[in-house]
């Protein structure tokens, strides 16, 4: 509770308005597929809503985030969850009248994460103004973020989603209206920030081209980024033949898989609790390092697993390996990138990671069938732990320091020419 206390007053706001979303985006999440499946058994159209909600990032991700360094951050999110909260208006309403369709369900699903892109991007570039760009600061406050999201998104939403549901097709829709709503009021309520002093006359294109060549030229950004994107890859190969490997290899039915699953957020939700203090006694690049690697071994022991208690122990461990991850990588980010920047960085790093994620699926179904369902498994921890060895000296902790020291040094990174600072940061240490 004492480390609570040095937060500032205005992130509590902030944790509320995120927890109140994140339970509404887990309503939806189990929610949407279950809306689809009562309009229609065809899987190609139920992977087009599915598929509808990634495209976002893919198409927007880089553009996104120069808009939102142009914009104000605060009025961003608040504008944008009030304007999710009447968009689940729409579906909630042709649920009540029976004219819901599977178009239209693509449409949401679109618009959500469209706007998800908006305010996750601006809340990462609006967390390190409010906390005065902080390191042990925004450690300790991603790490709640994180663990809020996790209970809020993994846990209780999509249980309650599919209660919900029970009550009728709109129920679930509304629901999560209320909650975007909700941290709209929340967000509103959050003290303003400076804004980014904006390039005088330039074109959007050339902004989102700077923001994306400040991440690939930079050695510590690009392996930040790298990890994300090619743990990407192998973690969505993971999932998309897991629930196949636990019935056909592990033998449990849907509620076993129901456990493991949970093994693996209830691991999440202890890494993130231990990520700052993994941090301070190895060391935030060393830390990074020690968590990828577990999480390449942890695959390798559920590739390896003979039955459900094994395989629930490895993903367990590999969710607290990903939750320190998603706690101290982010944070870096934010306390080394300039302000004006912010968005750009972020938005391209997610960019990627959404990007390898269709990949991933690809050769996960692939390995799964030209070889067996243990195979895609292997593969991923083979390149878990070759990304950890490519990256390690990206993001050491010799260069995290140099980061937070130059970072330090800035007097004011907003009105200074992005192109000097990708020189000025590219420069060998």
């Amino acid at each position: 509770m004492n480390d609570v206390a040095k937060l500032p007053a205005g992130f509590g706001r902030v944790w509320t308005a995120q927890t109140v979303s994140s339970l509404g985006d887990g309503v939806t999440h189990a929610a949407l597929p279950l809306l689809a499946l009562t309009l229609t058994r065809d899987p190609m159209a139920l992977a087009v809503v599915t598929a509808a909600g990634t495209l976002p990032w893919l198409l927007f991700g880089v553009l996104g985030g120069a808009l939102v360094d142009r914009w104000d951050r605060r009025r961003t999110m608040w504008v944008t969850d009030a304007a999710r909260a009447v968009l689940l208006a729409i579906p909630a309403v042709a649920a009540a009248l029976d004219v819901l369709s599977i178009p239209l369900l693509a449409a949401l699903a679109f618009l959500l994460a469209l706007g998800g892109l908006f305010f996750d991007t601006a809340a990462t570039a609006y967390l390190p103004d409010l906390l005065g760009r902080d390191p042990a600061q925004l450690e300790r406050a991603n790490a709640r973020l994180r663990g809020a999201q996790t209970a809020a998104s993994g846990f209780a939403g999509p249980p309650a989603g599919s209660a919900l549901l029970a009550l009728g097709r709109s129920v679930p829709l509304l629901a999560d209206a209320v909650s975007f709503a909700l941290s709209a009021l929340l967000v509103r309520s959050l003290p303003a920030v400076p804004r980014p002093a904006a390039s005088a006359r330039e074109s959007l294109l050339r902004q989102a081209r700077a923001g994306a060549s400040y991440v690939f030229r930079d050695r510590l950004l690009l392996g930040l980024a790298l990890r994300p994107a090619v743990g990407n890859v192998a973690f969505i190969a993971v999932e998309t033949v897991l629930a196949l490997f636990a019935r056909e290899r592990l033998g449990v039915g849907a509620f076993g898989f129901g456990l493991l699953l949970t093994a693996e957020a209830t691991g999440g939700l202890l890494g993130a609790g231990i990520a700052s203090l993994l941090g301070r006694r190895l060391g935030t690049g060393a830390a990074l390092t020690c968590t990828a690697t577990i999480e390449g071994l942890a695959i390798l022991g559920l590739a390896s697993a003979a039955n459900p208690y094994v395989a629930g122990l490895a993903l367990a461990v590999c969710g607290a390996g990903m939750g320190a991850t998603m706690v101290l990588g982010p944070s870096l980010r934010q306390a080394i990138v300039p302000a004006h920047l912010m968005g750009r960085v972020a938005s391209t790093s997610r960019m990627l990671a959404m990007c390898a994620a269709p990949f991933g699926a690809f050769v996960g179904g692939w390995l799964a069938t030209t070889y067996d369902l243990r195979t895609p498994l292997y593969a991923a921890a083979g390149l878990l732990l070759t990304m950890t060895a490519v990256t390690a000296t990206m993001t050491s902790n010799r260069r995290v320091e140099t980061a937070l020291r130059s970072a330090r040094l800035q007097a004011d990174p907003a009105d200074q020419d992005p192109a000097k600072e990708i020189v000025a940061r590219t420069t060998p240490s």
